[in-house]
């Protein structure tokens, strides 16, 4: 994110009122540049986001315009180096990026996740010094909108079984096979796909809209998520020329390292949703007036806001300490999979009491607990499902897989 989209301001709105909670001062540990990005970023949903994701919800509505104003930000591939259009930013800042994002809706923050963490990270990790040029910048700008297709409709919690594979002819591969579940696929002009070879190694391949055997079919009907793009990747003897293999690494460790880096930023972007339904909660019970008094003078009320408050404060200091050993490189796959297991659950929980405060009106579009309720049940699932994060776990204190 550039210094000038940092220090961009817009006019203040009711939105505005909301609250950061930091009940232990977190924003103790961050630097002035976290806080940068955080206002910027921040600054921008208020604008871009929250005044429309309700109606973007109720109609199921992509706001494909938000992909350029995502890039114009700077919130695509923000931990990407400067030199091929990314932000050259910390994970804490990614972290903050996400968290804020999410706080306006997961949808929203799929979009970017999805596009800096499976699509670029894989391309600048794995990639040739050709293929980051001539793609980086563009996915960095917006301009493009890219996609991952690991997971196919046979094949979810255990990728290493997936059928869609390629053949190399000489001169260039043939694809075939399907993905689901794709995040971004139906508007996507790039898809970071993995395939097996002829020998079952699996390879990352770089797949552009308008190859020919290439489609992108719609998925609808989806009661959560309604904001974003969700569709499938459909190779029918899809040519792909030679020059758009990853060369860097091959096997499934790859993608997993492509899913630790969105994983992580999972864990930042549930507190988002968590915080916006906590405030929520805590301004209601404050206006709501039952018995003649606000229902936050209720023991009952304030247990459900203190439990909220903890769980939040909790999620925090751990997404903290992720973000530290981020940047050290030292975070392992089972750190991730604690910390988005944890706050993905605790937003659940917090989404769902926040909702009993609002009472009846916690259901309509009004409050943005319902979204955040149905969306978060995507995000429970998505990217590891909450079981397999506690058999990863599970395998890292016992040293035993669970997986079979």
């Amino acid at each position: 994110m550039s210094s000038k989209a940092a220090t961009k301001t817009h006019k203040s709105t009711k939105q505005d009122v909301y609250e950061q909670p930091d009940f232990y001062a977190v924003d103790d540990l961050l630097t002035e540049e976290h806080k940068l990005v955080r206002s910027a970023i921040r600054d921008f949903v208020k604008r871009e986001i929250s005044p429309y994701i309700e109606d973007w919800a109720q109609r199921a509505h992509f706001p494909y315009e938000i992909v350029k104003k995502f890039g114009d930000i700077g919130a695509f591939g923000p931990t990407i180096p400067q030199q091929y259009g990314g932000g050259g930013l910390d994970y804490i800042s990614y972290g903050i990026l996400m968290q804020e994002i999410e706080r306006g809706d997961s949808g929203m923050r799929s979009t970017a996740s999805v596009q800096g963490s499976l699509v670029m990270y894989p391309i600048y990790k794995f990639g040739s010094e050709e293929q980051r040029k001539k793609y980086l910048p563009k996915l960095a700008s917006g301009e493009w909108l890219g996609c991952f297709g690991l997971t196919e409709p046979d094949h979810g919690s255990n990728p290493s079984g997936m059928v869609t594979n390629v053949k190399d002819m000489g001169d260039h591969y043939v694809l075939n096979g399907a993905k689901m579940w794709i995040s971004n696929s139906p508007r996507a002009d790039v898809a970071v796909v993995w395939a097996k070879n002829e020998a079952g190694r699996i390879h990352g391949f770089i797949v552009e809209r308008g190859m020919p055997g290439f489609t992108t079919p719609e998925t609808h009907g989806k009661w959560s998520l309604r904001a974003s793009a969700t569709g499938e990747l459909v190779f029918d003897n899809v040519k792909v020329p030679k020059e758009n293999l990853l060369p860097g690494k091959n096997g499934l460790g790859a993608p997993m390292m492509c899913l630790d880096s969105a994983r992580y930023g999972i864990a930042w972007g549930a507190i988002g949703a968590a915080m916006d339904c906590y405030d929520s909660a805590k301004r209601y019970a404050k206006e709501r007036i039952q018995f003649g008094k606000p229902i936050g003078s209720f023991q009952l009320v304030q247990k459900k806001l203190a439990e909220m408050l903890t769980e939040i404060t909790k999620a925090q200091l751990l997404n903290w300490r992720l973000g530290v050993l981020m940047n050290e490189g030292k975070a392992t796959t089972a750190q991730i999979s604690l910390a988005k297991r944890n706050n993905i659950q605790i937003a659940l929980e917090i989404a769902r009491e926040a909702r009993q405060i609002h009472g009846g009106m916690g259901i309509t579009g009004e409050y943005p607990m319902m979204r955040h309720m149905m969306n978060l049940e995507s995000v429970l699932t998505y990217e590891g499902t909450h079981d397999i994060h506690l058999l990863i776990l599970g395998n890292h204190i016992t040293g035993i897989p669970a997986f079979s």
